[in-house]
C-alpha cells in the first residue's frame, strides 16, 4: 500500500498543557458516553421491546423484528458519517457534534413518550423505527468528531492513550444503560417496569426520559469547548477542503485508504465488539434462557473489569503500534469464539423451565458456574479492548486533516454499523433457521458465530498484508489530489454485482422451481437476500480493490477466476469436514471464505507487483 508523504512539522498548537488535554478529553468523552448510552438503551432492551412495539403472535419473529430495528440504527450510521463528516470538515468539529448530540438526545427521550403497539398499532412500530434512524444518523456524525477533536489536541507520541478514553465511552455507555435499566427494574419491580402501577408510568420509559437531563449536561459542557487547533490553523491558511466527499471518495489514492481501513480494520473490529457484548447478552437471555438479572450481572462484571484495558491497549499501541494489537484481537476471537460459547452452554445449569418460570434465576446458578460465565464473557471483552482501544488513533493517523472527519467516519461506521450492528440479527436469524437446525442439530445455537469468525479472518488477512503501521505519523497534513486524477470507476463493481446476482439466482433450485410455477417476481422476492449477500461479498467487494489497480475487465475476470479457484479447492477439502459433523461444519464453512480471501489476496499482490507503473502518490501541503 502506498503511503502519503507526511509533513515533518509538528505544530506548536498541538502541544497544549495537561490541564487543557484533560478538559478536552472530559468534555468529548462525557458527551460521547451519553450518546452511546442513548443508542444502547434500545439494544439493552431489544429482547423486551419485541413484545411492546411489534405485532403479537410469534416470539421469535418479534425478537428478530426488534433486532432488525436495532440494526436499522446502525444501517444509517454511514449516511450520518457522510452528512455530518462533510459539515465537520467544512465548518468545524465543535459545532457539528453539538448538532449530533441534540439530535441523539431528543430522539432517545421521545421513545419514553411513545405509545406501544397495543395502543396505536403499527404506528408504534413506524415511529420507533423513525426515532431509531435519527439515533443512527446522529451517532454517525458523533464518533468521528469526538475522536478527531481529541486527536488534534494531543501529542503524537501519546495519541493512542488519549484517544482510548473516547473508546471507553461506547462500553461505559452500554454498561450505564444496563445499570440504569437494572436499577429501575429492581426499584419498581418487574410488573411496574413493564406496565406501570398506580400513578407511576411504565418503568422501562424512565431510562429514556433521563436523556433530557443527560442532553442538557452534555450540551452545557460542549458549548464551552473551543475549536480544534489543527482545524483552526487549516482554516486560517485557507486549506479547508471545498468538497470533502469528493476528495475522500472519488480520488483512488484516498479511496484506497478508506477501503483498506474498512476491510483491514473496522469490519473485524465491529464484529468482535458486538459479539463480545451484544451477542453475548442476547445469547444468555434468548438462547440459554437466563433471567435478565443474572444476564446483566454477567455482562456488567465482565465490562467492569475489562473497560480499563481500553486504556492499556491504547497506551501499548503508542509503544508497539496499533496494527498488530488489533489484528491479534481478531485472530484470537476467530480461533476461540466457538469453544467459548460451547463452554457458556456447558456452565449453564440444567433447570426445568415452564410458563410460570420461563427463565433461569440468579438463585438457581451455582457460584462456580456464575464465575465461569463471567470469565468467559470477560475473555471476549479483552478481545474487544484489543481491537477497539487503538482504532481511533489508527483512523486519525490514516487520513489528512482537511478531510479527516469525513474519511475516517465512513469506514468506521460501515465496519461498526453494518458489519457489527447487524451481527445480533444475522447471528440470531442463522441460529433460528430451520435449515441450520436440520444441519447442525443441537449445535445450531452456535451457527451464528460463523459470521463474526469469517469477518474477523478477512480483516486479519487484509489488514496484515495491505495496511502499514500508522504509529508515529504526523497528522498536520493536507492531501491535494490534483485536477488530473481519474475518478474511481464504479461500473466494474456494478457489473460484478449484477453477474454475481444472476449466477446465484440461477444456481438456486428453489428459484428455478418458483420461476417455472409462479413467475419471476415471487421467485425474486423469496430468494433475494441469498444472491444479494453472496454476489456482494464474493464478487462486488473484491472488485473494488482490484479496480484500484487494474483495468475494468481485467478486474472482473480476476475476481471470477479467484472464485473458480476457491470452488476447485473447496470441493476436495470441505466435504471431508462436513462429513465429520458437529463443530467441524463451522470450520468447513469458515474455510471456504478463508480460502477465497487468501486467493484474492495473492492475486491482488501478484498483479500489483507486475505493474510497471506504481500507483499515484498524493502530494502534501
Amino acid at each position: 500500500m502506498s503511503e502519503p508523504t507526511l509533513a515533518p512539522e509538528v505544530p506548536a498548537e498541538i502541544l497544549v498543557d495537561p490541564g487543557t488535554i484533560r478538559r478536552v478529553i472530559f468534555a468529548s468523552s462525557l458527551g460521547t458516553l451519553f450518546e452511546w448510552y442513548d443508542f444502547y438503551l434500545y439494544g439493552s432492551l431489544a429482547v423486551f421491546f419485541g413484545s411492546r412495539f411489534f405485532p403479537p403472535g410469534n416470539e421469535t419473529a418479534q425478537l428478530l423484528a426488534s433486532l432488525a430495528t436495532f440494526g436499522a440504527g446502525f444501517g444509517v450510521r454511514p449516511l450520518g458519517a457522510l452528512v455530518f463528516g462533510q459539515v465537520g470538515d467544512l465548518i468545524g468539529r465543535k459545532y457539528t457534534f453539538l448538532v449530533t448530540m441534540a439530535t441523539m438526545g431528543l430522539s432517545t427521550a421521545l421513545v419514553g413518550f411513545l405509545p406501544t403497539y397495543e395502543h396505536i398499532g403499527i404506528w408504534a412500530t413506524i415511529i420507533l423505527v423513525f426515532l431509531r434512524l435519527l439515533q443512527g444518523l446522529a451517532l454517525g456524525g458523533e464518533y468521528g468528531g469526538a475522536a478527531t477533536y481529541v486527536a488534534e489536541h494531543v501529542p503524537d507520541a501519546r495519541r493512542g492513550y488519549y484517544t482510548a478514553y473516547i473508546q471507553t465511552t461506547a462500553t461505559v455507555g452500554f454498561f450505564l444503560s444496563m445499570a440504569i435499566i437494572g436499577t429501575t427494574r429492581l426499584w419498581m419491580g418487574e410488573e411496574a417496569f413493564k406496565n406501570g402501577t398506580g400513578a407511576f408510568i411504565s418503568g422501562w420509559r424512565i431510562p429514556f426520559l433521563l436523556s433530557f437531563i443527560l442532553l442538557a449536561v452534555s450540551l452545557y459542557i460542549r458549548i464551552k469547548m473551543q475549536e480544534s487547533p489543527l482545524f483552526s490553523k487549516l482554516k486560517s491558511k485557507g486549506n479547508v477542503s471545498k468538497n470533502p466527499l469528493k476528495e475522500s471518495f472519488t480520488n483512488p489514492v484516498n479511496l484506497r485508504y478508506v477501503l483498506l481501513a474498512l476491510f483491514g480494520a473496522t469490519a473485524g473490529q465491529g464484529v468482535v465488539w458486538y459479539t463480545g457484548q451484544f451477542h453475548a447478552l442476547t445469547f444468555l437471555q434468548a438462547t440459554l434462557k437466563f433471567h435478565w438479572l443474572p444476564a446483566y450481572t454477567i455482562i456488567a462484571v465482565a465490562l467492569l473489569f475489562g473497560t480499563p484495558l481500553f486504556l492499556f491497549f491504547g497506551h501499548l499501541s503508542d509503544r508497539i503500534g496499533r496494527k498488530k494489537i488489533m489484528l491479534w484481537g481478531c485472530a484470537l476471537a476467530a480461533a476461540t469464539y466457538v469453544p467459548i460459547y460451547m463452554a457458556m452452554r456447558a456452565f449453564t445449569p440444567v433447570v426445568e423451565l415452564s410458563k410460570e418460570h420461563p427463565a433461569i434465576l440468579m438463585a438457581q446458578i451455582p457460584a462456580f458456574n456464575l464465575a465461569m460465565l463471567m470469565l468467559l464473557v470477560f475473555i471476549q471483552i479483552v478481545y474487544v479492548t484489543m481491537v477497539y482501544g487503538p482504532i481511533a488513533a489508527f483512523l486519525v493517523e490514516l487520513f489528512p486533516t482537511n478531510i479527516r472527519y469525513t474519511s475516517m467516519s465512513l469506514p468506521y461506521h460501515l465496519g461498526n454499523g453494518w458489519f457489527g450492528g447487524f451481527l445480533p440479527l444475522i447471528a440470531t436469524a442463522v441460529a433460528a433457521s430451520a435449515a441450520t437446525k436440520e444441519a447442525f442439530g443441537t449445535g445450531a445455537i452456535f451457527a451464528g458465530l460463523i459470521y463474526p469468525i469469517a469477518i474477523a479472518l478477512i480483516t486479519l488477512v487484509v489488514g496484515s498484508i495491505f495496511i502499514k503501521e500508522t504509529q508515529g505519523h504526523k497528522i498536520d497534513t493536507a492531501i491535494h489530489t490534483g485536477a488530473a486524477t481519474e475518478p474511481f470507476d464504479w461500473g466494474a463493481v456494478l457489473i460484478s454485482l449484477g453477474l454475481g446476482f444472476v449466477i446465484f439466482m440461477a444456481s438456486n433450485s428453489g428459484f428455478r422451481a418458483d420461476l417455472a410455477r409462479l413467475g419471476i417476481f415471487k421467485a425474486v422476492w423469496n430468494d433475494l437476500w441469498y444472491p444479494l449477500f453472496g454476489a456482494a461479498g464474493l464478487f462486488a467487494l473484491p472488485t473494488i480493490f482490484f479496480r484500484l489497480e487494474y483495468q475494468r475487465y481485467r478486474s472482473i475476470v480476476t475476481v471470477f477466476g479467484c472464485l473458480a479457484a476457491t470452488w476447485l479447492i473447496s470441493i476436495f477439502l470441505v466435504p471431508f469436514f462436513l462429513s465429520m459433523g458437529g463443530m467441524f461444519k463451522f470450520f468447513a464453512y469458515t474455510l471456504i471464505l478463508g480460502i477465497h480471501t487468501v486467493i484474492l489476496t495473492v492475486a491482488y499482490r501478484t498483479g500489483l507487483s507486475s505493474q510497471e507503473k506504481p500507483p499515484a502518490q498524493p502530494t502534501t501541503a
